[in-house]
């Protein structure tokens, strides 16, 4: 059980990307004095559940890869989130999720905005490569203001479990690392 936490955290380790990689970013360059700030880069209970949180939210609803991670790690500083964490959740949205988060944002926004529009024209767009014109008019159409309220809905909704779970598992993850060091709840401090 150890030996696969390690792997997962060295997988995630590995995968996050690194301060050097932000500060070559062209468009954080700008925000690099406050992007680096250490305490925005160290795991602590209150900045990774806050990093999970926004992560998800822009991930999930912004949909534009490179954008996702710039726009996570500048969300991050006013929360004051973990900017690696923020900028792992964005690859959530990833080629295989995307289309499973567009239509599901599509039948949310539906349910919720009752506009009767076709979900169905997305997919057909896509499949025929729909060009500029047919991208725009549908744009203006029934689709976009479900598709957007949609992913508003599935964005807040995930990062609200992502916090919580992130909350969670930060506990959990924490004990067991007391437990093996030899310390115990009940025993008394004397």
């Amino acid at each position: 059980m150890k030996r696969r936490e390690q792997r997962v955290s060295k997988w995630v380790r590995s995968q996050a990307p690194t301060r050097e990689s932000f500060e070559r970013n062209r468009f954080l360059s700008p925000f690099a004095h406050r992007v680096f700030a250490p305490e925005l880069w160290r795991f602590t209970r209150r900045s990774v559940p806050r990093g999970v949180a926004l992560g998800l939210l822009v991930g999930i609803f912004l949909l534009i890869p490179g954008l996702q991670i710039v726009g996570a790690a500048l969300l991050a500083l006013p929360f004051r989130a973990n900017i690696p964490i923020a900028a792992a959740m964005t690859f959530l949205s990833n080629p295989l999720t995307t289309p499973f988060i567009l239509a599901a944002s599509l039948f949310i926004g539906e349910g919720m905005l009752k506009l009767g529009g076709d979900p169905g024209r997305l997919t057909m767009m896509m499949e025929k490569g729909a060009s500029m014109g047919d991208w725009l008019a549908w744009t203006f159409s029934e689709g976009a203001p479900a598709l957007v309220a949609g992913l508003a809905a599935i964005s807040a909704l995930m990062a609200v479990i992502g916090y919580f779970l992130a909350v969670v598992l930060w506990r959990w993850w924490i004990g067991r690392k007391w437990l093996r060091r030899g310390h115990h709840w009940n025993r008394p401090l004397s």
